[in-house]
């Protein structure tokens, strides 16, 4: 079993939840500003599942390492800057925000981790 395409495969099922939660659910409880916040967190949720699934794909040789830190990192900004937004979203507590900027950094050096992967996969 692979993990991580297990986990790709949960966020990208809850990204999709959290998006159709956000259209049908929230539509009219949340002001336009809290909706934008939530929908940005569905996405980049998503984004950062398919990501985990990419990095779970080349899992093998000399790319392992790699691969398997930029999945716990995607998955840390998933955790983080995912969450803090849809915290914010609904509750209206702002300090969620200061989370945020710490999930984009562990997307960055997810990308990061994820190019040096890429670089080690064998030809």
């Amino acid at each position: 079993m692979s993990t991580w395409l297990l986990i790709a495969a949960i966020n990208g099922f809850l990204a999709v939840a959290a998006g159709a939660f956000a259209a049908h659910g929230l539509h009219g409880r949340l002001d336009t500003h809290a909706m934008q916040i939530f929908e940005t967190a569905a996405r980049y949720q998503m984004y950062h599942a398919l990501a985990i699934g990419l990095a779970a794909l080349i899992l093998r040789g000399a790319a392992a390492n790699a691969a398997n830190a930029a999945a716990g990192f995607f998955l840390a900004g998933i955790v983080l800057f995912s969450g803090s937004l849809y915290l914010l979203a609904l509750t209206g507590v702002r300090a969620f925000g200061f989370v945020t900027p710490f999930g984009g950094v562990a997307f960055l050096i997810g990308w990061i981790a994820l190019g040096l992967a890429a670089v080690r996969i064998a030809p």
